[in-house]
C-alpha cells in the first residue's frame, strides 16, 4: 500500500513564515449561527476567509517571483511539480550545501528535496537564524543536471546571512532555469532517500510568482 506524507507546515492565524513579511489572518465570512438565518434552523454552513502574503508556510517560487519577464504561476507545467519522481538527500548537519551531495546522482526530470533537519525550528525565533542553504554551485549542478523542481526544509534556500546569499544567485541560477522551488518543506525525516513520487501544485493566480502549497509525497 502507497504511504502519503504530508510535507507541508499548518497555516494558523498570525503565524511567521519570514521576517518582515504579513502574517496571515483567517477568519470567518459566515459563522453558522448567521447561516441558520439565511437558510433555516439546523441549516449551517461555514464560509472562511483568509487574507495573507503568498508567500506563507510551505510555498512554490515561480521564475515571475526573481524576474520580470518570467512566467508566474499560471504558466507552471503540472508535469514538473505533480507526481514527479523523487530523490531526498540528507544534508543534516550541513550550513552550507555544497555540489558534492550530488555526485553520482541521476537528477534528470527528477524532484530534488534537501532534508536539512531544520524545519524543527518552524514557528520559534531559532529558524531566523543560522539556517541551512544551497551553494551556488550546487545551483548550477542542479541546473545542469535536468532538475524538475528543487526543495529544501529550511528558511531560505540561499544563504541569508552571509555574502553567499548577496544576489540569491541560488534563485536565480534554478528560476532562470526555469526549475521551480519550494521551500519551507517539513517532514523530510520520513521520506527515503528515493522511491517516492512528490506533488506540490499551487492554485492558478494570474500575476503571481510565488503561493502557497500543499506538498506531499507518495512512498511505495
Amino acid at each position: 500500500m502507497p504511504r502519503f506524507v504530508d510535507l507541508s507546515h499548518v497555516i494558523t492565524d498570525g503565524m511567521r513564515t519570514y521576517p518582515g513579511l504579513p502574517e496571515p489572518h483567517v477568519f470567518e465570512h459566515l459563522g453558522r449561527a448567521d447561516a441558520e438565518r439565511i437558510y433555516g434552523p439546523g441549516v449551517t454552513f461555514q464560509i472562511g476567509m483568509v487574507t495573507m502574503c503568498a508567500n506563507t508556510g510551505t510555498y512554490i517560487d515561480m521564475p515571475f517571483h526573481r524576474f520580470a519577464d518570467g512566467h508566474d504561476l499560471t504558466g507552471l507545467a503540472l508535469e514538473r511539480v505533480s507526481q514527479v519522481p523523487a530523490m531526498c538527500i540528507d544534508c543534516t548537519g550541513m550550513r552550507s550545501i555544497g555540489p558534492d551531495v550530488l555526485d553520482g546522482l541521476d537528477l534528470r526530470d527528477r524532484a530534488v528535496l534537501f532534508h536539512t533537519a531544520h524545519s524543527a525550528t518552524f514557528g520559534t525565533e531559532a529558524y531566523f537564524q543560522a539556517h541551512p542553504f544551497l551553494s551556488p554551485a550546487t545551483a548550477s549542478a542542479l541546473v545542469d543536471a535536468g532538475a524538475s523542481v528543487v526543495g529544501i526544509d529550511s528558511l531560505n534556500i540561499d544563504a541569508t546571512h552571509s555574502p553567499d546569499g548577496d544576489g540569491r544567485p541560488v534563485h536565480t541560477a534554478l528560476l532562470g532555469a526555469r526549475i521551480p522551488i519550494v521551500e519551507h518543506l517539513t517532514n523530510l525525516d520520513a521520506l527515503p532517500a528515493d522511491g517516492f513520487v512528490f506533488t506540490a501544485v499551487p492554485p492558478k493566480i494570474e500575476g503571481l510568482g510565488t503561493f502557497t502549497v500543499r506538498a506531499h509525497a507518495v512512498v511505495g
